[in-house]
């Protein structure tokens, strides 16, 4: 329950950050070009909200709120004629306009935490308030504004998104830098998990190049190696070798990686098997074993790297094995042979060496905050990149079968709180959020800037009556969209 409070904690916390900015960027950009945002709210409120305030107007929640204007001896209905009174001379008054950037908007949080919405008066939006659009236009009104400004309000929300995207990754380089070792200096090379193994990757192999691009940088490298056609490998520290990626691929690593027997996701480091700690009672303390010593052998089956020793390990339940092992003094290197008890679990009571910069040359780069700013550009538009060649294969058979709700974006989160991984995924997740949301469908952000698009080459303001109908459709489409992700999660628990 804990692991299960953490995640959704921090997907609840992501979602608000990226839905707030999102939703920012939109009400900005109205408010520069003089249009009323009604409402501002973090996730939607149908029916009723958890909280709303308007600015020295009321505060409330839950469908009932408290006047707190300056105007507290008028009775109700006076009060909304006050208001609205207020509104009128806003509108006229550009002095008092400016004075009121923010205080025109009730600003709320919703119940349901899909999403979140600004209300801009005069436009077909979430709320279909097509009562409003069958009065008179009004200057203050979105369908007032010029094409090139309606434009700008609606690339705003993505354009925010992308920005959000490029900010954390820029900070997170600031603050940890990068410490990687380059392929080149892994001597072991690398261990591929069974379904790269299927498709041609030899433990040991060294990855070179995707798609004649050079691959140094893990961090990057495994997917571009997804998304490649080939890539190239040095195998045996000779011969370089080419290996066809089947568009597939992905989905494959993807059922790999749910399954219980995973223990690679695509590749790792191979490394020496080096005790880094010896619990005290256990079998390894019992036998001799001591921090420092290298596994190089069990029972004769040599066992060069950590991934050959785990897997040799595995089936030895409750046995005594021979333990080779390399313990190395100042002067020399010794090789013993020493009897080993494991317990049920196949343990011997041993702490294991994981990070490969303690046995590879690594590359550490520390970044100044001006430095940090391209690269972050440089992240955000790869993390793009990326993700929009991905999407294609959400149209296949294999791509509709992976698509995931709220339950597989959670699942993403790590499982301990980790400040670090968390901005990681929010900004992954923002660049998503961009995307989808600039794809051309009624109901998003990209439904509405094709028909802007259309109205500034044609000249041509599409009916009030069409945007109506195309946004009922753009938003049924999402909530099928909707329950047909979080479905195939339910599904997934069952299987």
């Amino acid at each position: 329950m804990d692991t299960f409070l953490i995640k959704a904690t921090q997907l609840i916390l992501a979602f608000a950050i990226l839905v707030i900015i999102h939703e920012f960027g939109h009400f900005l950009f109205a408010r520069l070009f003089g249009v009323k945002v009604e409402k501002f709210y973090i996730f939607f409120d149908p029916w009723t909200e958890l909280f709303k305030w308007k600015p020295k107007k009321y505060i409330g929640g839950l469908g009932s709120h408290k006047n707190i204007s300056e105007r507290p001896e008028l009775s109700k209905e006076e009060q909304l004629e006050y208001e609205k009174k207020c509104e009128e001379e806003e509108s006229k008054n550009p002095q008092q306009k400016k004075k009121s950037f923010w205080g025109n908007t009730e600003y709320g949080i919703g119940w349901l935490p899909l999403g979140g919405y600004c209300k801009i008066s005069g436009m077909i939006d979430e709320s279909m308030d097509t009562e409003q659009m069958k009065k008179p236009p009004q200057p203050w009104e979105f369908r007032s504004k010029p094409a090139w400004q309606r434009l700008l309000i609606m690339i705003a929300g993505v354009l925010f998104n992308f920005l959000l995207a490029i900010l954390i990754y820029a900070g997170i380089v600031y603050a940890t830098g990068e410490k990687y070792v380059p392929f080149e200096e892994a001597k072991l090379g690398m261990a591929y998990s069974g379904e790269a193994q299927k498709i041609g990757f030899h433990d040991g192999d060294i990855p070179l190049y995707a798609d004649g691009e050079p691959l140094v940088n893990p961090n990057d490298a495994r997917m571009k190696i997804i998304q490649a056609s080939t890539v190239t490998v040095l195998r045996n520290g000779k011969d370089t070798v080419d290996i066809a990626i089947p568009e597939t691929f992905i989905f494959a690593l993807d059922r790999e990686a749910k399954s219980d027997t995973a223990t690679i996701a695509l590749m790792t480091y191979r490394i020496p098997t080096r005790i880094t700690q010896v619990v005290a009672g256990e079998g390894a303390a019992k036998a001799g074993v001591k921090v420092g010593d290298e596994v190089i052998a069990i029972d004769s089956v040599a066992t060069p790297s950590l991934d050959r020793f785990l897997s040799t390990l595995q089936g030895h339940e409750n046995e005594t094995i021979n333990l080779t092992v390399l313990r190395k003094n100042e002067a020399k290197a010794d090789t013993l042979v020493l009897p080993v008890e494991l317990s049920e679990n196949s343990k011997m009571g041993v702490g294991l060496e994981i990070d490969p910069s303690a046995f590879y040359n690594a590359k550490e780069i520390k970044y100044s905050l001006l430095q940090s700013v391209p690269k972050g550009i440089s992240m955000g538009t790869e993390r793009l990149t990326s993700y929009a060649q991905s999407m294609k294969l959400v149209f296949t058979k294999e791509g509709a079968k992976s698509v995931g709700g709220f339950g597989s974006i959670g699942a993403i989160f790590p499982e301990k709180w980790d400040w670090i991984a968390f901005w990681n995924i929010a900004a992954f997740l923002s660049v998503a959020l961009a995307f989808m949301n600039i794809l051309p469908i009624p109901a998003l952000d990209g439904g509405h800037v094709l028909f802007l698009l259309y109205e500034v080459v044609t000249r041509r303001k599409p009916s009030e009556k069409f945007l109506e109908y195309a946004q009922m459709v753009g938003m049924s489409l999402l909530i099928i969209l909707l329950i047909y992700a979080n479905g195939m999660d339910i599904l997934r628990l069952f299987k």
